[in-house]
């Protein structure tokens, strides 16, 4: 099935860039191992190395750089490692503060970057859990 028809939620709020780069890998993946999770992973991989999820969607990274944003992007599939849950995790913490203050988190004037990066993640998660249930409640 082409990535168009299987772009996930959090992509449907986002850019146009973001979803052209996560409907391209997806589809390649496609051709290359099969339908399935493995090709929503791979096309999650390439997606990060462009971009960060902010709240309930995906932007482009800081300064528009590119690389892996967490362990998991950074190596093969085999080797594993922690995923970043879309949060670039070489940004700078003036960055991360900014998406902090964004998704008003509160307290983030006394966090340390790595509590930063773990506050966006919870915002995330709760910004793109409401979205969702909104969008069911649309339906």
């Amino acid at each position: 099935m082409p990535g168009r028809e299987e772009l996930p939620s959090t992509l449907e709020r986002s850019s146009e860039e973001a979803r052209r780069t996560w409907i391209k890998a997806h589809d390649s993946a496609v051709d290359q191992y099969g339908e399935g999770e493995r090709a929503h992973r791979v096309a999650y991989g390439a997606l990060k190395h462009t971009h960060e999820k902010v709240g309930d969607h995906w932007e482009r990274k800081e300064g528009g750089r590119k690389g892996p944003s967490d362990p998991r992007s950074a190596r093969p599939r085999q080797q594993g490692g922690r995923s970043g849950e879309g949060v670039d995790e070489d940004a700078s913490r003036q960055h991360l503060y900014e998406l902090a203050r964004r998704l008003d988190v509160t307290g983030r004037s006394r966090m340390s970057r790595s509590q930063l990066l773990d506050a966006i993640r919870k915002a995330n998660r709760s910004r793109t859990r409401a979205a969702r249930e909104d969008d069911q409640g649309m339906n």
